[in-house]
């Protein structure tokens, strides 16, 4: 029994180098991996917090953007609603105006046709007494059977006309 008492027994040197060996091992795990790998996982963690950094301040320009965007398209709206308004009023002005000028023009088409009008009746009055004047001389010239002369034909011309009543 003595040997299964070493087997189980506790011996204090051992104990003791398997307890320095364990705190050695500790020491220099901590040493060579637990701080790189905390290193990493900081670094790690900073990265991430970069990114979230970096998204939420793409999300603002984002929404910036948007609302800028709005703000325009309300702009460009008002803007096209003006236009529209303007365009409107220029064709009813120019409308106005085109209706205006071709009133113009059709008085004065009707003043110049009313001369034309007056020019022909004075040019068939003028042609008329003419050929009254012509009738009558032959007229008078037979009633009184002898040819006259100018002064007396003149005077008869005038009273035949002036008797008929003036057709201007």
């Amino acid at each position: 029994m003595p040997q299964f008492e070493e087997l189980v027994g506790v011996n204090f040197w051992t104990a003791l180098f398997v307890l320095l060996n364990t705190l050695a091992i500790f020491f220099v795990a901590k040493k060579y991996l637990t701080e790189p790998v905390m290193k990493i996982i900081a670094q790690r963690q900073k990265e991430i917090d970069d990114t979230y950094s970096k998204a939420e301040a793409a999300r603002g320009e984002a929404q910036a953007m948007q609302a800028e965007y709005q703000q325009r398209l309300t702009q460009a709206k008002t803007e096209a609603g003006e236009i529209i308004k303007t365009a409107g009023v220029t064709a009813a002005a120019q409308a106005e105006q085109l209706v205006e000028e071709a009133r113009k023009e059709a008085q004065s088409i009707k003043r110049r046709a009313e001369a034309d009008i007056e020019a022909q009746r004075k040019k068939a009055a003028g042609e008329l007494k003419n050929d009254i004047s012509a009738i009558a001389l032959e007229l008078a010239g037979k009633v009184v059977g002898k040819e006259l002369d100018g002064e007396t034909r003149k005077d008869l011309i005038d009273g035949f006309i002036n008797d008929m009543g003036d057709l201007s």
